[in-house]
This record gives structure tokens, sequence and C-alpha cells, in this order.
């Protein structure tokens, strides 16, 4: 397996980025160019670095304190085909997979037959965070999300309902 992705960066360790201790991928390109976006160098497709799954993966099995993968950016539904890959290889290990996206779960259901990889990666997905970051529904309380329009998703159940199912953390 040679699945190639393109990276903003790689945080090793995080308690912020979801429940537990995880790694988190920040992968590069996001059409969404949401104002004041806490992460605008994600934004061009162009820019971080080439990588492959195989790499992550073997970041993900030095650490065994590991409880999980998040998946954040840039938008990562933009490379969907290898980060669905990604997320099957980590969920094997027993690590569960976050996915921030600017996409609502709605348009996300919209796109499946149109977007190569958008319903494998909402299949591997175990926790997905929808919506754009709204800098007038900023809040600091709110956990594991910037602002209140921003909802904590059940993917696969939403993928058999057809419509969202929230969830908590």
């Amino acid at each position: 397996m040679s699945t190639k992705l393109r990276l903003a960066g790689v945080i090793r360790e995080s308690i912020v980025d979801g429940p537990g201790i995880r790694l988190v991928v920040f992968s590069q390109g996001c059409p969404h160019h949401c104002p004041e976006c806490q992460n605008p160098e994600t934004h061009d497709p162009n820019g971080g670095y080439d990588t492959t799954v195989e790499n992550i993966l073997a970041a993900v099995r030095e650490n065994p304190i590991l409880q999980g993968v998040t998946l954040s950016g840039g938008d990562p539904f933009v490379q969907a085909p290898p980060l669905a890959v990604l997320a099957a290889e980590v969920r094997k290990l027993g690590l569960n997979v976050i996915t921030y996206t600017g996409y609502t779960i709605e348009q996300l259901l919209a796109g499946l037959d149109t977007h190569p990889g958008w319903r494998e990666l909402l299949e591997q997905t175990d926790t997905l965070v929808d919506g754009p970051f709204l800098v007038e529904q900023k809040s600091l309380s709110l956990r594991f999300r910037g602002s209140r329009n921003q909802r904590v998703i059940d993917p696969a159940a939403s993928l058999q309902a057809g419509k969202a199912i929230e969830k908590d953390f």
C-alpha cells in the first residue's frame, strides 16, 4: 500500500482535538475559507507536504497510549479517498476516528454519488464534527468545537437514516 496524502502537519499527542490522547492529522486543502479560521495555512491545496498513509500509520503504531486519531485540516473530505484508507487502518488497530469538516452532514449525504471517497470516509469515521467555523457563533465553552453551529454527528446512523443524527462525545 502506498497511498499518498498532502498534509499541513501532524500532532503526535493532543488532548484538545477530541477525547483522550490523539494523533491529529491536518490535511492540506480547504474550499471553505472560513473567516478567522484557526488553520488558514491549510487552505491552499498546493501547500504543505506529501506523505503516505503508511507513514502516518507508523506514527500511530509507535504510540501505545493513543486512544484515537483526529482528521482535521483543511478539510479531510478534500482528500477523502486516502483518508478513508487511513481511517480504516486506524480502526483495525482498535482506535477511534474523529473527522472535522466544514461541510454539513446534509451536504456530505447529498454528495455521496458525486464525490469519490465521501461515503467511505463517513463509514470509517466514529464521530463527525460538521459545519464551517462561524466567527459570529464562536464559543470557547464548546467541547472540541469552535462555533455553536458545529454539530457532533454519528456518521453511521446518519448514513443509515439519510439525515443528521447527532450524538455526544
